[in-house]
């Protein structure tokens, strides 16, 4: 006689509610805004800030597109940008300045299983490595989780992107592998590195952004005086 398929065995719970899909509402932090990517807005300043800075192009190395011949061309690109939906794109606008200087977006939403992804980030050099780059990727975990109510967040990037990967720990992600050969990146192949956090995560992530966000934390340069502490 055929054996029956064993049923799961786990707790018995009321089920799950599913996660909602970006609205490409504005998203406000103390040092940085988040606005969703307009080309007519914010097409010159976004080529400024990465041509000027780094006219190499070093900032496109592992994404899938960039850099640009000329202005004109961006503009094209970011004029498509602001239409996509999913993803959805925002500019990074610091307060100080008011200029766009870096961009990311929400993906890959999956919102019957409460499960969204944040990825094409990137930053012009004069925004990496500051409380705005920091609060930017706040804002948008945030956004997440407590305005979306995902369940899993995910953020991937290039296997031999050792910053995008020091940068996910640093946030509070949990390396879960590599994906080989995941997908083919201006012509060669690309091992994709995953991470995840997940809602239960979010309380003791967000408690440690907030404890680092708080202005005492830095100087009069803008300099912190204590790390980012989300374990």
């Amino acid at each position: 006689m055929a054996r029956q398929p064993q049923r799961p065995v786990g707790p018995v719970v009321d089920p799950l509610p599913p996660g909602s899909r970006p609205d490409l509402r504005p998203l406000h932090g103390l040092w940085v805004r988040l606005e969703p990517v307009s080309a007519e807005r914010h097409a010159g300043e976004l080529w400024r800030s990465f041509s000027e800075s780094d006219p190499e192009g070093a900032v496109w190395t592992y994404l899938g597109y960039g850099p640009w011949p000329t202005p004109e061309a961006f503009t094209d690109w970011l004029r498509a940008r602001e239409a996509d939906r999913d993803p959805w794109f925002y500019a990074f606008v610091p307060r100080a300045s008011g200029v766009a200087c870096g961009m990311g977006a929400f993906m890959r939403c999956d919102a019957a299983n409460g499960v969204i992804e944040i990825g094409h980030i990137w930053m012009a050099p004069s925004l990496q490595k500051t409380r705005e780059a920091t609060e930017a990727i706040f804002l948008m975990i945030r956004h997440v989780f407590d305005d979306l109510g995902a369940r899993r967040l995910e953020w991937k990037c290039d296997a031999l992107n050792a910053p995008s990967r020091r940068a996910a720990l640093r946030f509070g992600f949990a390396f879960e592998g590599i994906f080989r050969q995941h997908m083919i990146v201006k012509g060669r192949n690309r091992d994709t590195a995953w991470f995840a956090m997940l809602d239960k995560d979010w309380p003791r992530v967000r408690a440690g952004f907030e404890r680092w966000l708080r202005p005492e934390n830095f100087d009069e340069q803008g300099r912190q005086k204590a790390k980012l502490q989300v374990a």
